[in-house]
């Protein structure tokens, strides 16, 4: 490695901190008694074999069901320009999101944050690179659009010489798919002169001030006194959560107490934002995703019309409620954001 600059993996082997949205695959395999262990083996072996088939029949299933039962328009996959091309020279900036396959959303918001970098650093070209497989197959299936997942945009980079890549993430926080992605660059690190990161969106305490204002001034034309704005974050278990907890203490010590943070996935939770809303003097409630992208969380958990969405609880405690659907990728303020965290990478270089 001929230089990696020590912003890039000195978070590398840090202890865990943020899951994102994806899914986990299991197996297992029964064990026969010890007698008669010859046979045992071999019939193992044959069970082994079949049940492996059983699973991956299982999982096929279970995709095409849900493909199946996607009966709603996420929007026209072609407007998307997916950066996938070669011909990328000597300076690559690689663009790395979890992804969504909300066809509309993904252009609007990874896409727009992509195209802000693309007009900031014309020295650079801009390629994509997801971190969900499963979103990439599924996006492929469905509409015969092929994203690089991060193997493959690596390889690309490679394969096109490039001499310094810069890696700016739209992950939210910095946790564990960030140290992920910076482990998986690393083991392609030597075949570039340079490999810098970008920051996540939630970083330093400038970050938290910069995006409060953002969401406070994209929200302003509801904050009425009678108004209660939910956002709703994804949420981990891990120690990364804490950035949704001092979000909201950053809103309540500036005055906006009729800002409230909660998660999907973790605490605050839907209970937890539900009380302190009911505390106050509101009529309606505002919903909106504090994620990058409007996607299935945002779609089903926030604005579904199942009845453990966050949407039929607040109706269903007597709320008139309003959903924005509108990842933060769309907010002007936030592009520039990454913007600015790519410019501090790439600088280092210099």
């Amino acid at each position: 490695m001929k230089k990696l600059t020590a912003m890039v993996f000195a978070l590398t082997f840090a202890a865990a901190a943020f899951a994102s949205c994806g899914e986990n695959e299991t197996s297992s395999v029964s064990e026969s008694s010890s007698e008669a262990a010859t046979t045992v083996e071999e019939t193992t072996a044959v069970e082994t074999t079949e049940e492996e088939t059983t699973e991956e029949e299982t999982t096929e299933a279970e995709e095409e069901e849900a493909d199946d039962e996607e009966d709603y328009d996420t929007g026209d996959a072609s407007l998307d320009d997916v950066r996938n091309g070669d011909d990328i020279g000597e300076n690559e900036l690689l663009v790395v999101s979890f992804g969504t396959s909300f066809n509309d959303s993904r252009r609007l918001t990874i896409g727009a944050i992509e195209g802000a970098l693309d007009a900031a650093f014309p020295d650079y070209s801009v390629r994509r690179g997801f971190t969900s497989n499963i979103i990439i197959d599924h996006v492929n299936s469905r509409d015969g659009v092929l994203i690089d997942d991060v193997d493959a945009a690596l390889q690309r980079a490679v394969d096109n010489g490039v001499k310094n890549l810069v890696v700016q993430p739209t992950h939210l926080m910095n946790g564990l798919e960030y140290d992920e992605l910076n482990e998986k660059v690393a083991s392609y690190a030597d075949a570039f002169e340079n490999v810098v990161f970008g920051e996540p969106l939630l970083t330093s305490d400038e970050d938290f001030a910069k995006v409060e204002q953002a969401i406070v001034d994209w929200t302003a034309d509801y904050d009425d006194g009678e108004t209660a704005i939910v956002f709703m974050g994804h949420g981990t278990e891990a120690a990364s959560n804490g950035v949704y907890a001092k979000m909201q203490d950053l809103l309540t010590k500036d005055g906006h107490t009729n800002y409230f943070i909660g998660t999907v996935e973790a605490t605050p939770s839907l209970d937890d934002v539900m009380a302190l809303v009911q505390a106050g003097n509101y009529k309606k409630v505002i919903l909106e995703p504090l994620m990058v992208v409007a996607g299935d969380h945002a779609n089903n958990d926030m604005a579904g019309d199942d009845e453990d969405s966050w949407k039929s609880a607040f109706t269903e405690a007597g709320y008139e409620v309003e959903c924005l659907l509108r990842g933060l990728g769309e907010n002007e303020d936030i592009q520039q954001m990454y913007v600015d965290h790519a410019k501090t990478a790439i600088d280092s270089i210099n």
